[in-house]
């Protein structure tokens, strides 16, 4: 009987997860809002992801393409959302991608960043200061490259 339980708890748990690998994060991502797309890649062994579409490429005063108008540094806030960088470096560590930092360009702030895959098309990305326990978390979806 016990080992007929084990064996029912391996098979359940066996089940909802699901192995991983560093690569796992590549390619291109909805963020939660579902109004920008993140290409996610590699280099040198960490992770980046920049902006390639963004829904409403507008400004304020109505011109086009958005800028990174919140950034504090003055030129940097002279650029364009789309193409801007959001995730930079990320380290692959067994079951979860850490030690990076994310930009959030609709406040103009950076934060440290940890992700992890929930599933093999959800991405779960968190923002915080120091403790992780603290921060904002945000749930992003695959995409396709099609826009």
């Amino acid at each position: 009987m016990k080992l007929k339980l084990i064996a029912i708890l391996f098979f359940a748990f066996s089940t909802t997860t699901f192995a991983q690998k560093a690569s796992d994060i590549l390619g291109v991502w909805f963020n939660e809002e579902k109004d920008a797309k993140i290409e996610v890649f590699e280099n040198a062994g960490k992770y980046y992801g920049k902006i390639i579409w963004i829904k409403n490429n507008t400004n304020e005063d109505g011109t086009s393409p958005k800028l990174d108008s919140k950034n504090p540094d003055k030129e940097l806030a002279k650029r364009t959302i789309e193409g801007t960088q959001i995730l930079i470096g990320l380290e692959w560590d067994d079951d979860e991608w850490d030690d990076g930092e994310i930009y959030d360009p609709k406040s103009g702030k950076t934060y440290s960043c940890y992700a992890e895959l929930q599933s093999e098309n959800e991405l779960f990305v968190k923002g915080y200061i120091g403790f992780s326990m603290i921060g904002r978390s945000t749930v992003w979806t695959r995409a396709s490259l099609k826009f």
